[in-house]
């Protein structure tokens, strides 16, 4: 009986706190029309600015070393630098083709069998795909990545007779249909795990501290409900706003631009639930204490603001410098939006996913439990 009355406070409290939040006219927009808005903008428009440094895949199935006739295989033997040893992710070439006028380019060849050269693809470390045929080469890239197209004009004048020309048929030209590939399927999995992170940040976070501020948590003292059926009902509602939000987004790409989602739905789902776990518990913490909302500001956006621009929502966290990789991928967000991209692009299932999974897991309970222990009414 006393569990059942539990249940119901518990009930009751994420009940009330839901409708709350709907009653809010901003909730519409912010949460599900800004996002879809977004994904339209970037999926029709987005232009990457071009880099000095750029990685190119090198498919094994060109007999690299092998025949000495291959356009491609004389230019990497014999122009480039070839790296001697070194770390398994280091490249396997090099070549700085220099221009005074326009700055200097880099390039950096990995040398990756076809399976590993598409997955470099889709995670956007790699722009383009090299590949010897009968000693011409062809080259693999989006045809409407403006990022890729860059790379293979330049790389063009460098490879066989070192002239640029645009042969009628462009036959060397393989344009990639592969699913999975596009700049719009690696960014709605980026705004989706984005989204779940600025929704449970700002909204438990900045909701419960403005709530201590405005003197409301104080009345709840008097009331029977405990600290723990409260928070637990904010992370509640606030879950369900953001399976609401990313299923509509999610939708939204499905129809709009022939997304397919290539793994497995229910780990997709695991891998959301950790996620949100994990900001939830983040939220609680960072929220648990002050009752300023300057530094409650401050603290979200200290949270959000570096995972936002490092965790590779927009472009991929492979052009920072190399010292700084394993750093980012440490972080909550970029373990989520890896193993979110990984099942829609790479069609990954639970083996694939259980250890970020277990990872944000941990880390939203530790956070919440330390920030259950020294939350405070007021």
């Amino acid at each position: 009986m006393n569990s059942f009355f539990r249940f119901n406070q518990l009930w009751q409290i994420t009940s009330a706190l839901f409708r709350e939040i709907i009653r809010e006219p901003g909730v519409l927009f912010w949460g599900i029309l800004f996002p879809i808005l977004m994904s339209l903008g970037l999926g029709l428009a987005f232009t990457k600015k071009a880099d000095t440094v750029r990685k190119i895949a090198v498919s094994r199935s060109s007999g690299i070393p092998g025949t000495g006739n291959s356009d491609l295989y004389k230019f990497l033997e014999m122009k480039c630098i070839k790296q001697q040893s070194g770390p398994k992710e280091d490249f396997t070439w090099q070549y700085e083709l220099k221009d005074d006028k326009l700055g200097n380019t880099l390039f950096l060849f990995y040398e990756l069998d076809w399976n590993e050269a598409m997955v470099m693809l889709k995670r956007g470390t790699v722009s383009l795909i090299l590949e010897s045929n009968n000693g011409k080469t062809e080259y693999h890239f989006d045809p409407v990545n403006a990022d890729a197209e860059l790379t293979y004009l330049k790389l063009r004048s460098v490879i066989g007779s070192g002239e640029v020309h645009y042969p009628e048929n462009n036959s060397e030209i393989k344009p990639l249909t592969v699913t999975g590939t596009r700049y719009i399927d690696f960014l709605v999995p980026g705004l989706v795990t984005m989204g779940v992170m600025m929704s449970t940040m700002w909204g438990i976070s900045y909701g419960l501290i403005e709530k201590r501020s405005k003197k409301l948590l104080r009345r709840l003292i008097a009331t029977p409900m405990k600290k723990s059926q409260f928070l637990v009902a904010q992370i509640t509602v606030r879950v369900i706003m953001n399976f609401i939000e990313a299923l509509v987004l999610v939708v939204f790409a499905l129809i709009t631009f022939n997304m397919t989602i290539q793994g497995s739905i229910t780990a997709l789902i695991l891998m959301f639930l950790a996620g949100n776990l994990a900001f939830a518990g983040i939220a609680v913490f960072v929220s648990s204490h002050t009752s300023n909302t300057e530094v409650g500001n401050g603290l979200i956006n200290a949270v959000v603001m570096p995972m936002m621009i490092l965790s590779g929502i927009f472009f991929s966290y492979q052009n920072f410098p190399d010292w700084s990789v394993s750093i980012i991928r440490a972080l909550p967000l970029t373990m989520m939006t890896d193993g979110v991209r990984s099942i829609f692009n790479e069609g990954a299932g639970y083996s694939e996913v259980a250890v970020p999974a277990l990872a944000l897991s941990v880390i939203g309970m530790l956070f919440f439990s330390v920030g259950l222990k020294i939350f405070k009414w007021h």
